[in-house]
């Protein structure tokens, strides 16, 4: 297919093309979201073509002292730094788009507010997800595929989006592997080995719904599906799994609400915790793309800031 030439005069819409070039659907609503936000405040208008064509067509001391006053808006509200730094970037994605262009020779030189680093890591206990895997009816398909689900979580670790984009051909069950599309891998696939009790409870779940449906269970289609009769076939979306998790946690007496991530959270503590603190084998298994995500984890595990307090108070 011929690439389409843009003409001279043709104006170019910034906003579509930063949007276009944005991967994730999330992502995209958040971009369109935040700079949403940035022009009703700023203009009390949409983000029309007219008035992005109008902010990029200040000079850099006007566009800085726009930005400026918005940042002060957003902190007037009292919202969190994060957020206050997320709609600034939106705003510098959308000017660095248009630099690229050639639509604007604005740059944004506002800093964004300085945010104390933070994760809660905090999951459950294994006791408590050995008792979800018992909640499991084997002997009806919607717990064979429960029970395989709720597997992947805890041995693997996997996000609850990269389970729902699971195909059944990414499933190798001789092997016990499992090919995944991690967090901002886009369609890049890594496999990941299945311990053995993953690769079997899959291998019943499918079985059985090859049994319950013949034909269903090909190649291209979802590894994970509904089993209800409103959508029986279709594919598990990620508030089903956030629902399925949450149900099995009441069903087992857990009080505190249960996520797939914070199963994803237990998982990656207990694998520390076995592992005597090795993060670089427990990044291999949480995916993170830095160690250092993963010393977090560890940190809190072994909670050295509170073991040095104990010893100072000690000594005093």
């Amino acid at each position: 297919m011929a690439l389409a030439i843009l003409d001279a005069g043709r104006q170019v819409d910034v906003m579509a093309r930063l949007l276009a070039d944005k991967r994730s659907e999330n992502t995209r609503r958040a971009y369109r979201n935040d700079l949403a936000d940035f022009f009703a405040t700023m203009t009390g208008a949409p983000a029309t073509s007219q008035n992005v064509e109008d902010f990029l067509s200040l000079s850099r001391g006007q566009g800085n002292a726009a930005v400026m006053d918005y940042k002060a808006e957003l902190l007037g509200r009292g919202l969190a730094e994060a957020t206050v730094n997320r709609r600034l970037a939106a705003v510098r994605a959308l000017v660095n788009c248009a630099r690229l262009l050639g639509v604007t020779e604005l740059e944004i030189d506002v800093e964004g507010e300085k945010v104390q680093s933070y994760r809660d890591t905090r999951g459950v206990s294994v006791d408590a997800v050995r008792a979800m895997l018992g909640r499991c009816n084997l002997s009806t398909l919607k717990g064979l595929r429960d029970y395989a689900l709720l597997r992947l979580l805890w041995d693997n670790a996997l996000r609850r989006a990269e389970i729902t984009k699971l195909n059944v051909k990414d499933f190798d069950a001789q092997a016990r592997r499992l090919a995944t599309c991690g967090k901002g891998k886009g369609t890049q696939q890594v496999w990941i080995d299945l311990s053995e009790r993953t690769a079997a409870a899959t291998c019943a779940w499918l079985e059985a719904r090859e049994r319950g449906k013949p034909g269903s269970v090909t190649q291209e289609a979802a590894l994970f599906v509904a089993v209800d009769n409103a959508s029986a076939g279709a594919r598990l979306s990620t508030t089903g799994i956030y629902k399925l998790v949450r149900d099995y946690a009441q069903q087992a007496g857990i009080e505190r609400t249960v996520s797939p991530h914070r199963i994803r959270h237990s998982s990656i503590t207990a694998a520390l915790e076995i592992t005597n603190g090795d993060v670089v084998a427990v990044q291999r298994l949480s995916r993170h793309s830095k160690v250092e995500t993963v010393m977090i984890y560890n940190d809190n595990r072994i909670a050295q800031q509170a073991k040095v307090t104990n010893l100072l108070a000690e000594l005093a």
